[in-house]
């Protein structure tokens, strides 16, 4: 009887104490549950309050630069602006265009040279005119004046460079004239907004901050203005400049292997 009495005492304890501890254990999730929760909804509410602060300073810039932009003056910012957009146009245009104008020259000249091998200069006419790029065309000129001979050939070559050229460099002079008109124009504000501080001094008899201050403010504003204008187009300009110096250095590379083409095709053919 003692024997079971203890037993039962034991068995009661063993389960007291599992008891105890699932208790201890569910507390434990519990609490970490809520702190979890608790962190994620202080992420997403910090998150929530960063983007919105994003979003506000985002809006402040932009009527910032309205502001600015009316107080300068819409005379001389409106023709400040035009030169960018303008400038842009242009340098946009021919960016795509120098972009379209690249040729992979020598998968061209294995082309050309496989078609004189197989078929002969007409062979090889159909592949230049189907490609495109300044240095497709130079080669067509060129083969189009194989039959008299090579020196005709590089006349051809070289007179159509001239014009590719040309053609390339086109609209350049207009982006060189309005990075040189916005900067110009800003300065011409400047000038206009110290006049106008003086007009006021003049006015007034007396000089106070609060009489120059728009007239200064003016002039600082209109001088930023066309000087980032003119930054940005010179950074277009230089981009196109440096585009049209690589085709042209591949344009030269390719007329010479094409009369090497032409020669070495001549040599073996007799």
């Amino acid at each position: 009887m003692k024997r079971v009495f203890a037993l039962l005492m034991f068995f009661c304890a063993l389960t007291l104490g599992i008891a105890q501890s699932y208790a201890q254990d569910e507390t434990t999730e519990e609490a970490t549950t809520e702190q979890v929760a608790e962190e994620t909804t202080s992420a997403a509410v910090t998150e929530i309050s960063g983007d919105e602060v994003a979003q506000v300073e985002e809006l402040s810039f932009t009527q910032a630069v309205k502001q600015k932009f009316i107080e300068g003056g819409w005379e001389f910012m409106g023709a400040v602006l035009l030169t960018l957009i303008l400038g842009l146009a242009i340098a946009i245009e021919r960016v795509i265009t120098l972009s379209l104008s690249t040729t992979n020259t020598k998968k061209l000249l294995v082309k050309v040279e496989e078609a004189l091998s197989n078929g002969g200069v007409e062979s090889a006419l159909e592949v230049t005119k189907a490609t495109r790029g300044p240095v497709a065309s130079i080669f067509t000129q060129g083969l189009m004046r194989a039959s008299e001979g090579i020196e005709m050939v590089e006349k051809s070559v070289v007179a159509y460079g001239s014009v590719e050229m040309g053609k390339l460099e086109r609209g350049l002079p207009w982006i060189s004239l309005f990075i040189a008109m916005a900067p110009m124009l800003g300065f011409m504000g400047t000038v206009i907004g110290m006049i106008g501080a003086f007009d006021a001094i003049e006015a007034a008899g007396d000089i106070s901050p609060s009489l120059v201050a728009g007239g200064i403010k003016v002039a600082l504003l209109t001088t930023v203005a066309g000087l980032i204008v003119g930054v940005i187009l010179q950074v277009f300009y230089n981009y196109c400049v440096s585009t049209i110096d690589g085709i042209v250095l591949e344009m030269e590379d390719a007329s010479v292997s094409l009369i090497d083409i032409l020669v070495k095709h001549k040599l073996s053919a007799n």
